[in-house]
């Protein structure tokens, strides 16, 4: 049975320790300041007796350690030391944690927490509804409240039937037996949680929300960042936001009206410029090939929404459509409402003689070319093969 430091103290990150299990790269060692992971913080790295320590898990009563090409035995003394940088990284942001959904719940009581993670290249919590940005603002401003006035973090043990007395936060399904480890952050913050946790909320530094996405079914994720990289990321997007200012030559207390009003004026533009997409491609003139209407064109557009409807529209009729759209690169629609046309077969040739990629069926076809120079020459290629195809005998 492994007797675990981490338990008492999660600032030990160096200590002696004997080997009692050896199974292949895994190894178990009589006491071990290795975290195998568990409350949403992901597991320790490290060294012992100077290989690195890849993985770390529980299994049963034993913690594992996997150390890839080990001769170790029964018995052996190792000396092993604990990435302590990642650590102290992953406990400034669990606590972080703890009192960021702390906020979120002061102005969302109804607010559940779904799932946290916590690593070195990522923190985020994932709550169960999308919240705004306003609320955001007043959860950091209550984490960095809680920093600066550096509340004490402590830990206790508690039954099941205190969690509810006490007012823990906690899940109780997964928490296996009857006794639960309970951390409290000042008068900020209580929950029930087994991962590691600074002493102090000032050794957090800051904390920075700096995204949030959905999640699917599971509901929102909120991204943070800690200590400097916080302060860093929060400068990066100071800067962004002062650069989008001049830009749209608003105040920077005026910026978010300033980028909806701007949004705004392109979803408009941007609807006019489909419509009148959409009238000239439904008022092109086809050419009759082998009395097959053959519609083609190229245009100065990144809209290949209404250039597909169009395509297909042609195809339904019976026709033939090769429609090119141009602009950061080329985009090539092919349809054809006759099998005496092959799309997949003349947008596969058109594309390896010009340097593009694509693919699709019989009746409809799409591919790109990276240099819009060649449209003309990609639509003289198509419909060179599409003469070709109607030519031929049904």
């Amino acid at each position: 049975m492994s007797i675990r430091i981490y338990e008492q103290d999660a600032y030990v990150f160096e200590f002696e320790a004997a080997v009692t299990v050896t199974n292949g790269e895994w190894i178990a060692l009589d006491i071990t300041a290795f975290y195998p992971g568990g409350g949403g913080q992901t597991n320790d790295l490290g060294r012992i007796c100077g290989l690195d320590v890849t993985d770390v898990k529980n299994d049963g009563d034993e913690i594992l350690h996997k150390v890839p090409g080990h001769s170790l035995n029964v018995g052996d003394k190792v000396w092993c030391s604990v990435d302590w940088e990642r650590r102290y990284d992953m406990m400034m942001g669990h606590t972080a944690e703890h009192l960021l959904f702390g906020g979120l719940k002061q102005e969302v009581p109804e607010l559940r927490i779904v799932k946290i993670f916590i690593s070195p290249e990522s923190k985020y919590v994932i709550v169960d509804r999308d919240i705004d940005w306003d609320v955001i603002e007043r959860a950091q401003r209550f984490v960095n409240d809680a920093i600066a006035d550096n509340l004490c973090v402590t830990k206790a043990t508690m039954s099941r039937a205190e969690l509810e007395t006490e007012g823990v936060r906690a899940k109780t399904e997964r928490i296996d037996g009857d006794l639960v480890t309970v951390v409290e952050i000042g008068n900020a913050d209580t929950a029930a949680c087994s991962g590691m946790h600074v002493r102090e909320a000032g050794e957090i530094g800051a904390l920075i929300v700096d995204r949030k996405v959905s999640a699917g079914k599971d509901g929102h994720a909120i991204h943070f960042r800690v200590s400097g990289d916080a302060i860093a990321r929060s400068m990066e997007l100071s800067n962004r936001c002062l650069q989008i200012t001049e830009i749209l030559g608003a105040k920077t207390e005026d910026i978010v009206r300033a980028v909806s009003n701007a949004r705004h004026d392109l979803e408009t533009k941007t609807k006019q410029l489909r419509s009148a997409m959409k009238r000239l491609l439904s008022g092109m003139l086809p050419e009759m090939m082998d009395g097959v209407p053959v519609s083609s064109g190229i245009f100065e557009t990144d809209d290949k929404i209404a250039i597909t409807d169009a395509a297909e529209a042609m195809k339904s009729r019976g026709g033939v459509a090769v429609l090119l759209a141009s602009s950061d690169t080329l985009s090539v629609i092919i349809s054809s409402g006759t099998k005496r046309v092959d799309c997949s077969a003349v947008l596969r040739d058109a594309m390896e003689k010009n340097g593009g990629r694509g693919g699709g069926k019989a009746d409809f076809a799409q591919g790109g070319v990276p240099d819009t120079g060649k449209a003309g020459a990609v639509l003289d290629h198509i419909m060179q093969r599409v003469r070709d195809a109607l030519k031929q005998e049904v």
